[in-house]
């Protein structure tokens, strides 16, 4: 059995929706792009939603309108989508990086306090793998220290916590919609507000700094837009967002039932456990106990690869990475509990239609694999 670590859910009604978006002839700045941003706004319970061509777009947009810029600092989480520490840096403003909290993988809230100076300006909180723990701690945070809050929902899409949804924390919040997440666009982002000032920078900056009259440019912008096919698409797909969740649900309590008795195994962190019906699943990462070295991992990496088995490390700690590595002088220990889960996860294949099966499988090969590792 060959088992992707992701595929997209496509439907013929997806298909249909995309092609006659098409056949619209309107293919820039039309009904579908605004449908699609009053749903995902609608799910977040924001007024405003402004779609861009991807989740880091939305970022770069999101700290760009909150007047983020050289000099000022940002905190946020070592254990993300390097686009998080990179949407910080395209501005020129300098990340604070916060451990995280081990038992939720999401930056300790504990330890913000410690990371704040005259120059912080910003509180930029991932929901990582869409764990929505301890935003309503960030917000106390922010509203303490005067900081602009912004929730990075990329993953998250779909959750709650206490009622609340992914997307309604902070100044502006976005999500992503690449092939892997809950919905997509094939490549597509979102930022969701309830500021009217925030969204109208961001439908300006989108689009090159045009102004609202269309007139004349305001400032410097990008060419940020999202197409109406690929709107389209992520319109119809909200339609049936609520079966895709309940069917990434379905995966998610296959895995645990599988890997709950599973030596050595950690299954994903979810505050949603004792009500399911909160949770919004993007990947199923799991973690190797703590006497697994970053070696072992990786050797069992490549043994779920040679059994047919797609898998990858999610991840990477971003204060390592070359790029931050060499601007800001990391040399490892800064992080300890980042850095301990990073080198220890592995994301097992999760997506919409993954049939009970080839779960078996791919709990099967990785029993196999963690034997021959022991």
């Amino acid at each position: 059995m060959i088992i992707p670590l992701s595929r997209a859910n496509i439907t013929e009604d997806d298909v249909g929706r995309a092609a006659s978006a098409l056949r619209s002839g309107w293919l820039s700045q039309g009904e579908e792009l605004r449908a699609f941003e009053r749903a995902v706004a609608e799910r977040a319970r924001r007024r405003f939603g402004v779609a861009v061509s991807s989740g880091t777009s939305a970022l770069h947009l999101c700290l760009l309108a909150l007047g983020v810029t050289e000099g000022d600092e940002v905190i946020t989480s070592p254990f993300s989508f390097i686009a998080t520490t990179n949407a910080i840096l395209f501005v020129r403003a300098k990340p604070v990086f916060v451990d995280i909290d081990p038992e939720t993988y999401n930056l300790d809230p504990d330890l913000i306090d410690r990371a704040v100076t005259g120059r912080s300006k910003a509180l930029l909180a991932v929901e990582s793998l869409a764990n929505v723990a301890h935003f309503e701690h960030y917000e106390n945070a922010a509203r303490r220290y005067g900081l602009k809050l912004i929730e990075d929902s990329a993953e998250a899409l779909g959750a709650r916590t206490n009622g609340r949804p992914a997307g309604s924390f902070g100044a502006c919040s976005l999500f992503g919609f690449f092939p892997n997440k809950q919905i997509t666009t094939g490549e597509g982002g979102i930022v969701v507000t309830d500021s009217e000032e925030i969204r109208e920078a961001c439908v300006s900056l989108r689009n090159h700094g045009r102004d609202a009259t269309g007139d004349s440019y305001v400032s410097l912008g990008f060419n940020y837009k999202l197409g109406e096919v690929a709107a389209a698409l992520g319109h119809q797909q909200m339609q049936r967002l609520d079966e895709i969740l309940a069917r990434r649900r379905e995966v998610a309590s296959a895995y645990d039932a599988l890997l709950a008795d599973v030596e050595d195994v950690h299954v994903p962190p979810n505050p949603c456990r004792d009500d399911p019906g909160s949770a919004s699943w993007f990947a199923y990462v799991i973690r190797l106990a703590d006497a697994f070295d970053q070696t072992a991992r990786d050797r069992l990496l490549e043994g779920l690869r040679r059994e047919g088995v797609g898998c990858g490390r999610y991840f990477p700690s971003i204060h390592l990475q070359k790029h931050i590595k060499e601007k800001f002088g990391f040399e490892g220990g800064e992080f300890p509990q980042c850095e301990r889960i990073s080198q220890r996860t592995v994301a097992l294949p999760f997506f919409t239609d993954m049939r009970e099966e080839e779960v078996g499988y791919v709990c099967e090969a990785l029993k196999r694999c963690l034997k021959a590792l022991r």
